[in-house]
């Protein structure tokens, strides 16, 4: 599908072709399409790496929208554009760790504030109903905690890995999104906030913070 109107800021444009990117090749993994096969095959050993030292994933890992020009939209900058190709390569290289072998279920899932698919909502239903498992909430504050994108890109793996295996989706535009947003001056405060409120927005039912998910302490450290 051909996009005529950019979204109003580059970290939306960054979510929008990866949501375009990444729906595509799960429809035709899911339909065991052979491409699209292929693509996951190829995308996943890039998962945790830094873009561009696997030349294989460059065409699968394409970019050349966002060098499009769009009416009423300015240009990227240069800049901008490595943020962007850092962020996409991470994202659709997780999505592709995580969808390996669920070919009966969609990993990537967009976020909605009924059914909320951030990362710290994903680890949040990782845990028991009313409780907080401290070891799976220090893997998230060690994700926060990275001190650069190729070490988050480690950690996050980390995390994929578990979602795999408890088949829960992730937002893999919304992570693309905000994989850009951390490479910006305060970029990572941001995004920590942003995952500490997808925690305390997943509704269990048994918890005792006012939003049903725990203490609103138990993110203090991101």
């Amino acid at each position: 599908m051909t996009t005529t109107t950019a979204p109003s800021t580059p970290r939306r444009r960054v979510e929008q072709l990866a949501g375009e990117r990444v729906a595509a090749y799960q429809r035709g993994y899911l339909a065991d399409e052979s491409n699209a096969v292929a693509a996951l095959a190829r995308l996943r050993r890039g998962a945790g790496q830094e873009a561009g030292r696997l030349p294989d994933l460059w065409n699968l890992v394409d970019t050349s929208p966002l060098h499009e020009p769009f009416k009423g939209a300015r240009e990227l900058s240069e800049k901008e554009l490595v943020r962007a190709e850092e962020a996409l390569h991470a994202a659709l290289t997780l999505w592709a760790l995580h969808q390996q072998s669920r070919r009966d279920a969609r990993m990537h899932q967009l976020d909605s504030r009924g059914k909320p698919r951030g990362v710290g909502a994903a680890v949040r239903r990782m845990m028991k109903p009313g409780e907080i498992d401290e070891p799976l909430r220090k893997r998230l504050v060690r994700v926060g905690s990275a001190p650069d994108l190729p070490t988050l890109a480690q950690r996050l793996r980390d995390i994929v890995l578990l979602l795999r295996r408890e088949q829960l989706p992730l937002d893999y535009a919304l992570l693309a999104g905000q994989l850009y947003e951390w490479q910006r001056p305060g970029g990572p405060d941001d995004v920590r906030r942003e995952w500490g409120r997808s925690f305390h927005a997943w509704h269990d039912g048994g918890g005792k913070g006012e939003d049903g998910s725990g203490s609103s302490e138990t993110l203090r450290d991101l």
